[in-house]
């Protein structure tokens, strides 16, 4: 194996696709995407090609960030500047972006790190932004599918306070910081996509 091997997510093959489609759509007239949690570095990789009207901000934190830059500078997009630091504690960048995107993100974190993310997101979210995050939430605290309930045992064994968070408790924080739900997409393998937006007028 050789030290420069890129890390490879097979999920973020799975489902780029389908979160495409849906970011088409609400990043259409976005220009600065500052992406949570960037993982491997393939999603944005995926995504800034697809969609070269954005600047796309990786981030995650100190220690993904090598593989992270072994994708992009393999992709050499221009749209495409090297990854920064982010915890959801901070510090965050200045920012202001016109757009977030987080994938998988939300069930390993902490309870308290998800409050902080939103926190963080506050201030560097412009009056306008868009937020977009997909993975599996819970509906009236209950699970959408037998697997989502097994994953969320495995998720609890790895890391105790992880786990698959409650639509209802996450909305309540993205309307904290003037957040308003436009969108709620059904995913495949029991996942969502959920779009916010500030200064929207309601849900749909």
């Amino acid at each position: 194996m050789t030290t420069n091997a890129k890390p490879n997510s097979p999920a973020s093959e799975r489902n780029r696709e389908p979160i495409l489609e849906v970011l088409r759509g609400c990043f259409s007239d976005r220009k600065q995407v500052l992406e949570v949690g960037s993982g491997t570095g393939q999603h944005a990789v995926f995504f800034a090609e697809a969609m070269p009207w954005l600047t796309w901000q990786t981030a995650d934190l100190a220690e993904n960030l090598p593989g992270i830059r072994l994708w992009l500078d393999e992709a050499r997009l221009p749209n495409l500047p090297p990854p920064i630091e982010l915890a959801a504690a901070g510090p965050w960048p200045r920012g202001p972006y016109d757009a977030v995107f987080s994938a998988n993100t939300l069930h390993i974190m902490g309870w308290l790190d998800v409050q902080k993310l939103f926190a963080g997101l506050d201030g560097v979210m412009a009056k306008d932004a868009v937020l977009a995050v997909y993975g599996p939430f819970n509906y009236g605290g209950e699970f959408t599918s037998d697997s989502n309930a097994e994953f969320d045992v495995w998720l609890k064994q790895r890391s105790p306070a992880s786990g698959i968070r409650d639509f209802e408790a996450v909305d309540a924080l993205a309307e904290s910081i003037g957040l308003k739900l436009i969108a709620h997409h059904v995913m495949p393998a029991n996942n969502r996509t959920l779009v916010w937006k500030r200064g929207a007028q309601g849900s749909s």
